[in-house]
């Protein structure tokens, strides 16, 4: 496979390092995130060993579009090339639609060439013009935010500060850290993966994330009496700060300290005059879905494209794929510490 090809007026190469400019260039972008960035982007590489590539376009050399992409193997879904896997984001970033196109078309030839299943490319934004099929299962929910906490509370109503004040009955512990909160973060955030039934991420790989983003990244831990029952991690894209990782115990959700988790995380976002607050990624109408809806966030359409081989369908890397299903529910009868040895060896092929 050639590693640089030349269109109108651009050059695209692909290399396994970031090539100068690369940082630079998804800095000034207005749709970039904290996970374009190239310690980011390798992530994957340094905590699971997986193929990276650094997809760029250089037009009189200087940058003109970027594409992360990541090669992932898993004996329940096959092997792939995501960009990014692990993030909701981390698609194309481009000058224009025409280079938006050419990286799309690299990442098809790097797909064909290696025989993957499929190439996933996600975007918050439509690829104009790229013949690729396309997901629509997936929003994110995104909270506009005023600039006080007063005002903050008033826009949230009675009904939701009076669930966020039933949590004072515990005289709750906020705290908040960055990496030496991992360990209190990572006991509460495994137990709710498997509750879920999802293999969890290893601590090693949280501890690359605070790594990778130093300066965007704030952990979150809340104590009852000296035990964690919630604990969060938020990080910073520009003016807006997304929740990737948020858990709580059930005793956290009956006495409402989940709750106050998200006042709190709210509170952190509206301190640092973020413009809004991303709740993450759900399902449409799912029960985290509805959840988020209720403090006012509003669904944000994700675009999720794919290069298939010739036959293939849309891959279905959820609980609508019986495979998928069946393993989340062994995976929940499994007992704790063992989830906590396997998880990571499954999670990493994991998009």
């Amino acid at each position: 496979m050639p590693d640089n090809m030349l269109h109108s007026g651009f050059e695209v190469q692909s290399t396994a390092t970031a090539p100068p400019g690369w940082d630079d260039y998804v800095r000034q972008h207005p749709e970039a995130t904290a996970y374009h960035l190239a310690a980011a982007v390798l992530i994957g590489h340094a905590v699971f060993g997986l193929r990276t590539w650094f997809v760029v376009a250089i037009r009189g050399g200087r940058v003109a579009g970027v594409l992360p992409l990541i090669e992932q193997s898993s004996f329940l879904f096959g092997r792939f090339v995501a960009s990014v896997p692990f993030f909701t984001y981390g698609g194309i970033l481009a000058d224009s639609a025409e280079v938006a196109l050419q990286l799309a078309a690299h990442a098809a030839r790097i797909g064909a060439e290696l025989k993957v299943d499929h190439v996933e490319l996600r975007h918050r934004e439509p690829l104009a013009g790229v013949q690729l099929a396309e997901r629509l299962d997936k929003v994110s929910l995104v909270l506009s935010l005023p600039g006080s906490v007063e005002a903050l509370g008033k826009q949230l109503g009675s009904k939701l500060r009076s669930q966020i004040k039933r949590a004072e009955r515990e005289q709750p512990e906020v705290v908040w850290g960055g990496a030496e909160l991992l360990p209190d973060f990572y006991r509460v955030f495994a137990a709710g993966m498997h509750q879920l039934g999802t293999p969890v991420y290893p601590r090693r790989f949280f501890e690359e994330v605070c790594r990778a983003m130093a300066g965007l990244l704030g952990v979150l831990v809340i104590k009852v009496r000296g035990e964690v029952q919630a604990a969060a991690i938020v990080v910073q894209h520009g003016r807006s700060i997304e929740v990737p990782w948020a858990a709580a115990t059930p005793e956290a959700k009956r006495n409402a300290i989940n709750m106050r988790m998200y006042w709190e995380l709210l509170g952190y976002a509206v301190a640092r005059q973020a413009a809004e607050f991303d709740f993450g990624r759900s399902t449409v109408d799912s029960g985290t879905y509805r959840f988020k809806q209720q403090w006012g966030a509003q669904p944000r359409q994700l675009y999720w494209h794919y290069w298939l081989p010739p036959g293939r369908p849309i891959p279905q890397l959820n609980a609508a794929n019986p495979k998928y299903a069946l393993a989340s529910s062994l995976w929940r009868r499994m007992p704790l510490w063992c989830a906590n040895v396997l998880g990571p060896q499954i999670v990493r092929n994991l998009p």
